[in-house]
């Protein structure tokens, strides 16, 4: 994967409110999502600009992928928003409401013609449209570096209720899950509303882990642990992957194309699964040592 990364944990941050953003770099969040978009009213727009301006300037984010999501292609804000941020200093720019192919393209064209040129770029999921054309988009660019869903969005256009089990997002959730590693994608889950009920939103931190999604968006410090812990590998799980790897070595050496692992038949595909594992387990640890 080009751009890939550990994002167990992406937290949005409004970035009308400057303090938010200083907390996000103290956070033990993967991603801090830098927000323009959804929860910044029309007369807040430049002042948000000028708020990730100067956080981009003034705080160290250390580990931190910082990524600032951005108004929708063909709003009012779109091109201010690309001609203030292109060149800040941030690790990606999230585009929402991405339904298209050519929408991904008309995003990236802009994004050049600002600077950015050289920058990755996030695409939200969060639309009928959006869930039904995944693959399209997401072979759209070699750029993608990820695919955010916007469950909560998408719950309204499906005209769903909200379900313990998540039973109305399960089939969307699988098919963006599907494009994304078709073009060997990172993908991310989106958000939990209710604040309060954090039984919920640790099951649905392991169920999306348990699904193949790499992490999940949040909107509030208080879930961070849910995620960190649902989408970290466990000793058991590495200790495993490092079995496996040097078992089937071994075999290979042998002139032997499988080899059989704690009564399991092992083959080339749970090498990759297993190395898998390895390497997020060393990408969090870097991230961990860098914080320390």
């Amino acid at each position: 994967m080009k751009y890939f990364r550990p994002r167990r944990s992406v937290l949005y941050s409004p970035a009308n409110n400057l303090r938010f953003l200083e907390k996000a770099a103290e956070l033990p969040t993967d991603c801090v999502a830098m927000d323009l978009e959804e929860t910044i009213v029309p007369e807040a727009k430049e002042a948000a600009r000028a708020n990730v301006i100067k956080a981009l300037k003034a705080y160290d984010y250390g580990h931190r992928e910082v990524i600032v999501r951005v108004n929708r292609l063909g709003s009012p804000w779109f091109d201010g928003d690309l001609r203030t941020v292109a060149r800040a200093g941030a690790h990606a720019i999230l585009f929402p409401r991405i339904e298209s192919r050519q929408e991904v393209l008309d995003c990236v064209a802009a994004l050049n013609r600002a600077g950015g040129d050289a920058l990755p770029v996030m695409l939200m999921i969060e639309t009928p449209f959006g869930v039904l054309r995944a693959e399209e988009i997401a072979g759209a660019s070699d750029r993608i570096a990820c695919l955010v869903m916007g469950t909560a969005d998408l719950t309204n256009h499906l005209h769903a209720r909200p379900h313990p089990e998540r039973l109305h997002l399960l089939t969307s959730l699988s098919l963006v899950i599907l494009a994304a590693r078709a073009h060997g994608r990172s993908v991310v889950d989106g958000i939990q509303s209710n604040l309060k009920d954090m039984r919920a939103f640790e099951y649905s931190c392991r169920l999306g882990r348990d699904m193949g999604l790499d992490g999940k968006t949040l909107v509030h410090p208080d879930q961070l642990v849910y995620c960190n812990e649902a989408y970290t590998p466990k000793p058991t799980e590495i200790a495993h992957a490092v079995e496996v790897i040097a078992a089937f070595e071994k075999a290979a050496s042998e002139g032997r194309g499988n080899v059989v692992v704690s009564g399991r038949l092992i083959e080339q595909m749970h090498v990759v699964a297993a190395r898998r594992i390895v390497a997020l387990d060393a990408a969090i640890r870097r991230m961990q040592t860098a914080e320390a």
